[in-house]
């Protein structure tokens, strides 16, 4: 039985790494990623000895060149935590098992932090450059937006005063 859920780890692993995404039971996703993280961790040190390492637990060269090229690349920077396990609401139909979604962080766009960060910054930069060449519009434009705002705090601040008068 060990060698069945030794096979079951690796080819998962490696279908995890070549597709980045792969949908599964929870219990083989939570131990899925005890068996594929301390391989990612062993990518970020591009040595011989870690490639056969890694490969000794894949079987599968496509997948350790893929682990190695691409996926070191985009986590070389993160202390750990390289994949998410995402609980999806429906049930298998033969045994009713919780089904879930495994996938690398770093490959999935939607929930990262970073992309979204990463715009903002150069949205900022932009913006930054504009108002350093264009001062005089970004000055109309904001001197717009305040006009809008103060007409109706305009209408209170009469009726305020007017009850200070009264009194």
């Amino acid at each position: 039985m060990a060698s069945h859920r030794s096979a079951l780890l690796s080819n998962m692993a490696s279908s995890l790494i070549l597709n980045k995404r792969i949908t599964t039971t929870v219990a083989k996703a939570k131990a899925l990623r005890k068996y594929v993280e301390p391989l990612i961790t062993k990518a970020k040190d591009d040595t011989t000895h870690s490639r056969r390492t890694v490969f000794s637990y894949l079987q599968n060269k496509e997948s350790v060149k893929t682990l190695f090229g691409e996926v070191a690349g985009k986590i070389s920077d993160r202390p750990g935590g390289y994949t998410r396990i995402i609980k999806m609401g429906d049930t298998r139909v033969g045994d009713n098992a919780e089904m879930c979604l495994i996938e690398l962080v770093d490959f999935n766009t939607l929930y990262t932090k970073d992309g979204a960060v990463k715009q903002a910054k150069t949205r900022r930069s932009r913006r930054g450059g504009k108002k350093a060449d264009g001062t005089q519009e970004a000055a109309a434009e904001e001197a717009a937006t305040p006009d809008a705002s103060a007409e109706p705090k305009a209408e209170k601040k009469p009726k305020k005063s007017s009850k200070k008068e009264k009194e």
